[in-house]
């Protein structure tokens, strides 16, 4: 490590923003696969969490280290390289190492033993700092999975800390050694590439949340009872989406400002502003998505309580049904119930009891019940009971 510090001035780390001079003809390209550079999804658990290390001078790999100590050696014995090292989950000791060997603020190598950082582009003396939040859409239980991306970079190297599945960095690689180029511009290139690939993977999760979406429309007015979760949880990720895409437009609007102070090369202004349109489209189309679910929700909640009007104005309705036949009923047992109650008295035939023997009482009992029949009918009938 004292030799890496005591080289000359000369020699010493490229400035992080030069333009880079045109390289020299390039070696045939390797064709060795590169086993372990390989999406997370095939990583075995208990692999060792430097998925890649490579050396780079002019745009071509000249090297690629089995450990960090051979990264650092080599970088050493080449100082006109530059090294990218991609890391999967590593351990604290891992990013100690790399902090005495590139010289890493210790806030920053906090933040990537942590995780769980929000979107941010801090910078340390010569090196950068970022953090980007990657997303992927899975379609088979039609959620948004997060990953997060840390990235330091020197003024030659580029560390990647990867927390998740995404994004696929090894894709990023093999691009950026395909395009010697482009790589020869510098780690600040391979910043680029990396922010480039993480708005492009936000493009199929924008495609996912919008079938979703169309799928909660047709299930709101067709009366799922369960598409009310389903809006809450779609919300949820968008609240989250959101918060992986709004700080990545003022991040890039920071680095375009900065292009004069650091010399940025033309190509890499291209290429930046280019990432930064992206980013402002899927920002806004995910502000779309977050008030669509949010009336989305509101129909839901008005259709829901206008079902609800209807099954107590149909239970109303039977009530009233249900209780103009109970009142029919109970004039019609009331009407029933008179006749009954004089022909019972006079049908107990007790030797004392008052017009017994009296020739009358037959035709004046056979009057009396009609008309009472006939005057309860009456009653109940401009009650409109019947």
């Amino acid at each position: 490590m004292a030799e890496r510090r005591a080289r000359p001035a000369a020699t010493a780390r490229k400035h992080a923003w030069r333009r880079a001079t045109p390289p020299a003809a390039p070696p045939p390209k390797d064709t060795r696969p590169a086993a372990s550079d390989r999406p997370a999804a095939t990583e075995r658990a208990d692999a060792d969490s430097v998925v890649q290390a490579a050396l780079y001078r002019d745009g071509v790999r000249v090297a690629t280290p089995a450990s960090l100590a051979d990264t650092f050696r080599e970088l050493r014995d080449q100082p006109d390289g530059m090294a990218w090292i991609g890391l999967a989950r590593p351990t604290e000791a891992e990013l100690l190492s790399l902090a005495a060997e590139f010289d890493l603020h210790e806030l920053a190598v906090e933040d990537a033993m942590e995780a769980h950082q929000r979107p941010k582009l801090e910078r340390y003396g010569e090196t950068l700092f970022v953090v980007l939040r990657a997303a992927r859409y899975l379609d088979a239980p039609e959620e948004v999975d997060f990953g997060e991306l840390h990235v330091f970079v020197g003024p030659d190297f580029v560390i990647t800390v990867r927390h998740g599945a995404a994004p696929d960095l090894s894709a990023v690689r093999r691009r950026m050694e395909e395009t010697p180029d482009l790589l020869k511009l510098g780690p600040e290139a391979v910043l680029y590439a990396i922010l480039d690939a993480v708005v492009d993977g936000y493009a199929p999760v924008v495609s996912g949340v919008q079938n979703d979406i169309d799928e909660i429309e047709t299930e709101v007015f067709s009366g799922d009872p369960e598409v009310s979760r389903r809006i809450y949880e779609l919300s949820r990720e968008m609240v989250e989406f959101q918060r992986a895409t709004r700080p990545l437009v003022g991040m890039l609007h920071a680095l375009m400002a900065g292009f004069a102070k650091y010399g940025t090369d033309e190509e890499l202004q291209r290429y930046l502003r280019d990432v930064a349109d992206h980013v402002t489209h899927t920002s806004e189309r995910v502000d779309g998505f977050r008030q669509a679910l949010t009336d989305i929700l509101t129909v839901n909640a008005t259709l829901v309580t206008q079902q609800q009007n209807a099954e107590m104005r149909a239970l109303a309705e039977a009530g009233f049904e249900q209780n103009e036949e109970i009142k029919k009923i109970s004039s019609w047992a009331a009407i029933l119930f008179a006749p009954t109650l004089v022909g019972t008295i006079y049908g107990m035939n007790f030797e004392t009891m008052p017009e017994l023997k009296w020739a009358a009482g037959y035709p004046f009992a056979i009057l009396l019940m009609a008309a009472v029949c006939v005057s309860l009918y009456f009653i109940f009938k401009r009650r409109d009971w019947l």
